[in-house]
């Protein structure tokens, strides 16, 4: 074989520079000319004028507004917005735990499980509620506070007093929280309720599922994990130089990055696992769980970091393959193929977070493909959400993969916001390679 040499070398790498340049350039342009963008985009602003999670929805979700502060901050003086988050510190628990949402108390449904609402003497008027099983609202709240410092460079929010105790101190609370209550030493990992992906229902047959009881099956998933990481992440960089905090926080979420690979993530097979248990998996024993495909925690591990670029290439083959089983799936399938109804008894098989399409996800699954510069893959998933809203006219919690048809709450944020940030940063990265 004869060699190229050197010079020859150079020579290829060259061209194959300016070959990509111009591939990006031609991409650029066909990002910038989409008027469909321009439509969601406008669209998506006008919902964002509010801040409940939705139509179906009276209340103030933490895992939510997580997703759409972001726009809230481009149409809303600060102010309230900072109020919305600090709301969430006034109904915080002495364990430092936070609630999942609020609600005007005349407007709180006591029909559904009455005993669940949390009052707090700082919010007046107000009831709250929490979903036992998931173990997101923590993370959730600590990575808005990131977003809002990062769109307004207001740091004064940290020193903000909550009933005597500052928010900075209130968040590394929060982190403590799932340490000491949602945490498994053996493992070095955040745990919670077993739940379809990112979901807040248990496979529960005595309730609805949504707080843990005797027949929770406690679980490890890449998800709760990968929330957790972004989390400590936006606390460490956050902190001021001279606050000294309780925990090494930065040797924490090393390891938690190092067991979420080595207990979760399969290299062979090149995707995460669903459930790592500790006390029993609730499904039967003939069932292969481990043979089916989550999306929302994938797509959260891709934007903690926690994949290699290579690993994101086929994570997001194996989401193409799964949506091209269905006629009208895309990415943002939570589950694939969705739990036999004996397995979930109360989430039928392709409704809801079974098999239910939520661009709520797939939409940051994008924001991770564009993160790690894979744009031209990035830009084909966003397509089919992008066209999706313009079909229905509008923003839809989930979506029908058999039929297409939209499902659940009318006007949800979570889409619309993270519809809104792809957008940004699609056209952050044209315009810097047009």
């Amino acid at each position: 074989m004869k060699k190229i040499g050197f010079i020859g070398l150079l020579l290829c790498i060259s061209v194959a520079a300016n070959a990509q340049k111009n591939t990006d350039k031609a991409l650029a342009s066909k990002i910038l000319r989409d008027s469909r963008l321009d439509t969601v985009q406008n669209r998506a602003l006008n919902l964002l004028s509010g801040f409940t999670a939705g139509t179906s929805y009276g209340e103030v979700w933490i895992r939510d507004f997580n997703t759409f502060i972001n726009g809230s901050l481009k149409i809303h003086k600060k102010e309230k917005v900072k109020d919305l988050l600090l709301a969430f510190f006034r109904f915080q628990g002495k364990d430092g735990n936070i609630v999942d949402g609020y609600i005007p108390d005349e407007k709180a449904d006591k029909s559904y499980m009455p005993d669940r609402f949390i009052y707090s003497k700082l919010m007046p008027g107000y009831a709250a509620h929490k979903n036992t099983v998931e173990t997101d609202q923590e993370s959730s709240l600590i990575q808005a506070i990131g977003k809002y410092i990062d769109y307004t460079s207001d740091t004064s929010i940290l020193n903000e007093t909550v009933d005597g105790i500052s928010v900075l101190k209130r968040m590394e609370m929060a982190m403590n929280f799932i340490l000491t209550k949602r945490w498994s030493p053996k493992h070095g990992l955040v745990i919670g309720a077993t739940t379809v992906d990112w979901g807040d229902v248990q496979p529960d047959t005595s309730s609805i599922g949504v707080e843990i009881n005797k027949e929770t099956k406690w679980a490890i998933d890449v998800y709760d994990n990968a929330m957790f990481y972004m989390a400590i992440n936006d606390f460490v960089r956050l902190a001021p130089k001279n606050y000294k905090p309780e925990k090494n926080w930065v040797k924490i979420a090393g390891e938690l990055k190092k067991n979420t690979r080595t207990h979760l993530w399969r290299a062979g097979q090149q995707k995460y696992i669903p459930h790592l248990y500790l006390n029993g998996s609730p499904f039967s024993a003939d069932f292969k769980e481990d043979e089916l495909l989550y999306s929302g925690g994938s797509a959260c591990a891709v934007l903690a970091g926690l994949n290699t670029v290579a690993e994101i290439k086929q994570i997001n083959q194996q989401l193409l393959a799964m949506a091209a089983k269905e006629k009208y799936a895309t990415v943002g399938v939570t589950v694939y193929p969705p739990y036999p109804l004996k397995e979930f008894p109360n989430m039928a098989p392709y409704v809801y977070q079974n098999a239910g399409d939520w661009t709520w996800f797939g939409g940051r699954f994008v924001q991770g493909l564009i993160k790690y510069n894979l744009v031209q893959e990035a830009y084909a998933d966003l397509n089919p959400m992008i066209d999706r809203v313009l079909k229905n006219k509008g923003f839809y919690e989930w979506y029908d993969i058999r039929t297409g048809a939209p499902k659940g709450s009318g006007e949800f944020r979570g889409e619309a916001g993270v519809l809104l940030d792809a957008i940004t940063m699609l056209r952050t990265w044209a315009k810097l390679n047009q």
